[in-house]
């Protein structure tokens, strides 16, 4: 293994730039990727926030869908926010007939299930793994609703029908409903970077 990784940064539709600036502040090198060719020598990739049907249209169109996913089942590390969250679900609640996703994490989540875009919000919250609070951008964010085997919950946040789940982890794929590339806290992305060294060491941490 070497010291220096490579994470690229799906960049069909969404926040790209946001999460390259956060590779950049943890000394990773980040790479876009629009094409089949560019997952070659990935060490893990990070799936960004957007509009979760276009960016399904965009891959499927593009012939990415199916190689990415058979990438993040065979083991390469990989990171949603929000619309990536969304795409790494099995189960998608509230979207529409013709959207996909990947089905690499297996969760069921709703689209929109904090409100418009009116209702965005910023807030800190403790999240397993990290020893204090992060900074986390709620916009028009997806939740988790349900959860299968062996996906652990990393981070919830309180609400009015009690606690609702808004990050969580499988073996090697990562998922947050909120916008960590948004604040100027790095310590989610580097959680995940440290994901992918132990991945990189064959294990799944």
């Amino acid at each position: 293994m070497t010291d220096k990784l490579t994470i690229g940064v799906l960049a069909v539709q969404g926040g790209v730039t946001e999460h390259l600036r956060m590779l950049q502040s943890l000394g990773v090198e980040g790479v876009q990727v629009r094409r089949t060719e560019h997952l070659e020598g990935l060490d893990g990739i990070i799936l960004p926030g957007g509009e979760s049907t276009t960016m399904s249209r965009l891959l499927r169109l593009g012939g990415l869908l199916e190689p990415l996913r058979a990438a993040i089942q065979d083991g390469l590390p990989a990171f949603g926010t929000c619309a990536g969250l969304i795409i790494l679900a099995r189960t998608v609640l509230d979207t529409r007939e013709d959207a996909v996703s990947l089905g690499v994490l297996d969760v069921t989540v709703r689209r929109n299930a904090f409100g418009r875009q009116v209702d965005s919000f910023e807030t800190h919250l403790p999240f397993q793994g990290i020893d204090t609070p992060v900074d986390a951008v709620f916009i028009r964010a997806p939740q988790v609703e349900a959860l299968g085997e062996g996906v652990d919950v990393l981070c919830t946040v309180a609400g009015k029908q009690g606690d609702t789940v808004v990050a969580v982890r499988q073996g090697h794929v990562l998922g947050t409903s909120f916008h960590p590339e948004l604040t100027s806290d790095n310590r989610v992305h580097s959680y995940f970077v440290e994901m992918v060294r132990d991945q990189e060491q064959g294990g799944v941490g």
